[in-house]
Formats: structure tokens, sequence, C-alpha cells
């Protein structure tokens, strides 16, 4: 996974299959797209990072939107998108499993210019949520996906893939033991510690 740096990943692709550094991985597919979205997000006050082989913009060391490319379009995917105004219906739920995040597609610069605008207002809005403190609320369920498992999901438009088809025990196991753990820190590491069997198509428990 390529996690060095947005010219690299510009450059050589997310490092995420065998497609790193050939002209057939899917960032090169939207690179017009791309630098256009990073120059947007360049003009604001947020930390530009890599995570997860995709760009991450962060303000105060949270998380606030991905870049992202897929083969069918490249996004903005805003890790807090359930809490933004969206009267138009533009933003997308990554998956039946996504809690918080939605992200915004586009199919081509053109598709770029004519939503520009709009682009500018989901991030400015998604910029002052995360300033505000705000905690998002999601209706209980009787096992819900914990934050970092959730996160993590949505930020990995494959592993999230992996993730919704496995079955509902799989599912489960993956849950609860991420959950098991106390401390935040240490669920994102039991997520890291689950990626590899979900997406061998397993759950936690099995060889």
């Amino acid at each position: 996974m390529n996690n060095e740096s947005v010219d690299s990943y510009l450059r050589d692709g997310c490092g995420r299959c065998d497609h790193y550094r050939t002209p057939d991985c899917k960032v090169h597919l939207w690179t017009d797209v791309l630098v256009a979205l990073r120059e947007l997000l360049r003009e604001t006050e947020l930390v530009e990072d890599m995570k997860w082989g995709s760009p991450c913009y962060t303000l105060g060391g949270k998380n606030v939107v991905m870049i992202a490319a897929l083969r069918d379009f490249c996004s903005l995917s805003f890790f807090k998108g359930v809490g933004l105004p969206d009267p138009e219906g533009a933003l997308v739920a990554p998956g039946p499993n996504s809690r918080f995040a939605r992200y915004l597609p586009f199919t081509s610069a053109a598709d770029l210019d004519g939503r520009r605008e709009q682009a500018l207002r989901f991030i400015r809005e998604a910029i002052e949520l995360e300033r505000s403190g705000v905690e998002l609320q999601v209706e209980a369920a009787s096992e819900p996906i914990p934050d970092e498992l959730a996160e993590r999901l949505d930020a990995d438009s494959e592993l999230r893939r992996a993730f919704e088809a496995l079955t509902p025990g799989r599912q489960r196991s993956h849950v609860l033991h991420v959950s098991g753990a106390k401390q935040s820190a240490t669920r994102a590491r039991r997520v890291e510690a689950c990626a590899g069997k979900i997406l061998a198509g397993k759950g936690f428990n099995e060889r």
C-alpha cells in the first residue's frame, strides 16, 4: 500500500493491487480530476496526509475527507458526511454498513468543473462540522460496528466489499473482536489485524 505521499500516489498509484506502478492502476484513470480535487483541498486549512493508500485531509489530527479512486469514478469521501446538509441528495452512502461516511462522485474533469462550488461547499461544511466537535448519532443496533472498523471500511472500498460479502456470523466475529477492546487505539490495531482475514473471506477465528 502506497502511503508515501500524494505526489507518489498520483505518479505511481495506490499500491493496493498488482497494478501498482503500471498504467493500469485505477488512479491513472482519473489523474486530471484527482489533481483538481487536491488543489481544492490544499486551498483550505486541512492538513494533507496519506492513509490506507489514499490522500487524506485532517483537521486537528481528525480525518475529515479523503480522495478516492475507483474503476467507475473518483470521489471526495467525507468521514462525517451523514451530518452534512445535502438537500439535493448529492452525497452517496458507500454501503449498507456505512454509518457516517458519504461520498461525492465524479466521472470526468468536466463533471468536477460543473460542480466545483458544490464540492467546495461540502468541504467547508465538513471542516466546520469537525471544528464544532459535534458527535454524530446513529440509530442503535444490537451489535453496532465500532467506529474504528466503520471508518476503516468507509476509507477502503475493497475492504468494505469484502466485509459485506462475509456471512453475518463472520461479520459478527470481527465486530466482537474489535469491540472487545476498551481503548480506541487498541480497537484500531485490532481492525488492522482483522483486515487480512476479511479480505480472505474469513471470520476472525478462522485460520
